[in-house]
């Protein structure tokens, strides 16, 4: 791979594991314990270590089935353990609707734009109390603060392998919110995008520092908030030792405008709206349509590079490329060339997009999404068989509709599963 496709972390973790022969330490020991003064010669630590999903992990790590973990205020190990955990389906459950309540001036709950409001929110919402099924909860926990000493063992990547033991003496830990009622003490590990799994050390080891401190339950929370939705994971650690012994105990999604789309909107849009000539830009391989919201969300705080949403976000650089260029297929994200970076941005419609309240946003989304034949013709066709058309019917809409530069049967396949994705994302917003 060329090093223009590779990220900062990339080359500068190709540096560490050349010097220090990392990988044949970790052949010989199992574990490979590096300082942070070590990183730094390459690289500041603070971003050379933080990877919150596997995508994020550097080449090198991934190639290699490596992960890190920090172990002291200074020391990270680095082994061959399983360290994430896949998100159970982000729609397995009814969506709720609780009522802002109209005192509080302070949150625009219709404009949410950082992890902190989405808390704060759901606080004064009442949504973590009925998530939480607690009274007299108040917030009692919260920010940086040291780990403790404990140990624990983690799976190995390798199910044949036996577990790795790791000891933990005091790392930097934070809780996003903490939130205590008369049984439990929930903590809040909160993101404002979608993504396929996260780090399970977000929530073990604050778990592992408060179950020793309080004598309730500790309950470990990850709080999701996009496009107007909330969505709450509780897990429970079944073995306190083990820490990959987490399972989901519910799910549930809540919003605070309740404006339902119904099916008679979107047949009028379907019918009312006029398909266009299909742009000059691959056609979408972004199957889930709501990260492609998400990632318009991120857009609108501000312009990104290709870098910057590769590391801060759950993709890697082909996704990256696969989302930015839905987005510009639909006409809402644009990009431009700054001293040779690429830049991504929202257009004039993708900004005006975040102007709109929640069910109006929705229906431009949908709106934007049937301009172009192939969707417009599958969800007709969708009404038609009262079910979802199959692949081979979609490929053969998709083969009549002009797309650039696709000419495999394997790619029209490929692209088959991003059409019936943003159709089932279309219906999945009727309640």
């Amino acid at each position: 791979m060329s090093s223009a496709a590779k990220t900062k972390n990339d080359i500068a973790w190709e540096k560490l594991f050349e010097k220090y022969n990392i990988i044949e330490n970790i052949k010989k020991e199992g574990i490979f314990v590096i300082n942070s003064s070590v990183i730094n010669e390459f690289r500041e630590a603070r971003l050379m270590t933080k990877f919150d999903h596997h995508s994020n992990l550097p080449i090198l790590f991934r190639k290699n089935k490596l992960s890190i973990l920090p172990i002291t205020r200074g020391d990270y190990v680095i082994a061959e353990f399983d360290t994430y955990h896949l998100f159970e389906s982000h729609n397995i459950s009814e969506l709720e609707y609780l009522e802002f309540p109209e005192h509080i001036q302070g949150i625009d709950y219709k404009n949410i734009t950082s992890e902190a409001n989405a808390i704060n929110c759901a606080y004064v919402s009442g949504i973590f109390a009925n998530f939480l099924g607690e009274e007299q909860l108040l917030p009692t926990v919260s920010g940086r603060m040291g780990s403790g000493s404990f140990n624990f063992k983690i799976n190995s990547i390798y199910k044949c392998s036996s577990p790795i033991n790791i000891n933990v003496e005091n790392s930097q830990i934070e809780i996003d919110g903490g939130y205590e009622g008369l049984n439990s003490l929930s903590l809040i590990e909160a993101k404002n995008f979608l993504s396929s799994d996260f780090l399970v050390r977000q929530l073990y080891y604050p778990f592992r520092l408060w179950e020793k401190k309080i004598s309730k339950v500790v309950r470990p929370v990850f709080l999701i908030y996009t496009n107007g939705i909330f969505y709450l994971y509780e897990y429970k650690f079944e073995d306190t030792q083990n820490y990959n012994s987490l399972f989901l105990v519910k799910q549930k999604r809540y919003s605070l405008e309740n404006k339902d789309v119904s099916l008679e909107e979107i047949q009028n849009l379907l019918n009312i709206t006029a398909t266009v000539e299909e742009p000059k830009i691959p056609f979408p391989q972004a199957d889930s349509f709501g990260r492609v919201i998400n990632l318009c969300e991120l857009l609108n705080k501000q312009e990104q590079t290709k870098d910057d949403v590769t590391t801060t976000y759950d993709f890697d650089k082909r996704q990256t490329d696969y989302y930015t260029n839905a987005g510009r297929y639909l006409g809402f994200i644009d990009k431009k060339s700054e001293q040779g970076v690429i830049k991504y941005f929202l257009t004039k419609e993708g900004k005006s997009l975040f102007k709109k309240d929640y069910k109006q946003r929705q229906l431009k989304f949908v709106e934007l999404i049937l301009k172009h034949r192939v969707f417009s013709k599958s969800l007709a066709l969708y009404f038609q068989k009262a079910e979802e058309p199959k692949k081979s019917e979609l490929v053969e809409i998709m083969k009549s509709s002009n797309l650039y530069q696709i000419y495999e049967n394997s790619t029209f396949e490929r692209r088959a599963s991003t059409v019936s994705g943003w159709v089932n994302w279309i219906l999945s917003n009727l309640h």
